[in-house]
């Protein structure tokens, strides 16, 4: 990965754990089955980017911009995506392991998270308007003055939020899963 621009690149299973890249640009890039565990891209753009099956568990990304980027049968553990730039970010995540994670004070206005697990995913602050969480487990997720108005959580599930101190106007719930916004309370749901 020499140089500091690729463009309609393709990367395949390449094993580059505990590294650091910085400055760097990918554009219309495609990483499949690489493995970028524990590494940093500081200060490194992505636009239009796509990962396949690839380990990206702890990567840092220090001031790194993330525009239109897609995830998909990635494990993404630990990643701390509040340190990305707030300008253009964009992400899709399908099939993903996302535990653990933080989108800390993101916008992510009409985010999509397919499939996905988001166990003790930290979105505190954040802006979920019209994001969707199909099927998605969002065990110990916290949500802590976020807004999700006209987000859809009809399939999530796991999930407690309290609508106290969140915006959920507009939002979906299945009625199976209204016990996540009542767990406050204490309630017998039957």
């Amino acid at each position: 990965m020499e140089g500091s621009i690729h463009a309609d690149k393709a990367f395949e299973k390449v094993i580059y754990p505990n590294k650091e890249i910085k400055n760097r640009e990918f554009e219309n890039c495609t990483f499949r089955n690489c493995d970028f565990s524990g590494s940093s891209f500081a200060e490194t753009r992505f636009t239009d980017c796509t990962f396949i099956g690839c380990n990206l568990t702890m990567l840092k990304l220090n001031h790194a911009s993330i525009n239109n980027v897609v995830f998909k049968e990635c494990k993404l553990t630990g990643i701390n995506f509040s340190e990305c730039e707030d300008f253009l970010f964009t992400v899709y995540f399908e099939n993903c392991l996302l535990d653990y994670a933080s989108f800390a004070k993101k916008k992510m206005a009409k985010t999509k998270f397919v499939k996905s697990s988001l166990k003790g995913v930290d979105f505190s602050d954040t802006t979920l308007t019209s994001a969707l969480f199909d099927t998605t487990d969002l065990e110990r997720a916290v949500f802590n003055y976020t807004n999700l108005s006209g987000a859809d959580l009809s399939t999530a599930y796991n999930f407690d939020i309290d609508p106290e101190i969140s915006t959920i106007k507009k939002a979906k719930f299945s009625q199976y899963s209204l016990q996540g916004l009542l767990t406050k309370y204490s309630l017998q749901v039957v």
